[in-house]
């Protein structure tokens, strides 16, 4: 619960100061970055990724994606215990969850710079990034942790997880009317990573 209780103070600050990211144009991308229309926080497109995805899945050794309507999100809620409240009620809340998986043959062997452009294509849509600054800082096994959540007041629409480890890949799009605390208790379930959540903070000031 401690990392819970963190990790939402950090989000309820970055919801109080929450400007809008100005937008860029594709000049001012980084090579290869297309820039993306704006998403609206009304609406979440689970279909669309980032064109760098796309290359590095051309380089994954093993691929494999889907995507949970909320149909099929309201089967799986019905299998969750009762017990676990705080889960089923932030599940209840997903209009749907898309996930993307690669798996390299070796370390190091993604593209590091189509992986940074899969984090400019998000900030370029000006959602609010938030980064694992242990991971960055490489003392957690070498995996890095980012979250983009869309915004509206004080709500989410909807986020994106990106999970980078030296041999995978995950990137977790959903959406739905969630509070942050939602994400937290959806973690480990319906494809999208386990991830500690000690260690955020605003990626503008790790």
């Amino acid at each position: 619960m401690r990392g819970l209780s963190i990790f939402a103070a950090v989000l309820g600050s970055c919801v109080l100061a929450n400007p809008a990211a100005p937008a860029q144009t594709n000049a001012e991308m980084p090579s290869g970055v297309v820039a993306a229309p704006h998403a609206g926080p009304a609406g979440v497109d689970l279909e669309w990724t980032p064109p760098a995805l796309a290359e590095l899945g051309r380089q994954a050794e093993v691929k494999s994606e889907f995507t949970l309507d909320r149909s099929m999100l309201a089967v799986a809620v019905g299998l969750v215990p009762d017990a676990d409240a705080d889960l089923k009620q932030a599940a209840a809340k997903l209009d749907g969850v898309s996930v993307h998986v690669l798996r390299f043959p070796a370390p190091g062997f993604a593209d590091a710079s189509q992986v940074e452009g899969l984090r400019a294509a998000y900030h370029l849509r000006g959602w609010k990034h938030l980064v694992n600054t242990t991971a960055a800082n490489g003392t957690a096994h070498g995996e890095v942790t980012d979250i983009w959540l869309a915004m509206d007041g004080s709500n989410v629409r909807g986020g994106v997880v990106l999970v980078e480890s030296p041999k995978t890949l995950t990137l977790v799009t959903a959406a739905g009317n969630l509070s942050p605390l939602d994400i937290m208790h959806l973690r480990g379930h319906f494809g999208i990573p386990r991830f500690e959540s000690d260690h955020f903070g605003d990626a503008r000031g790790q």
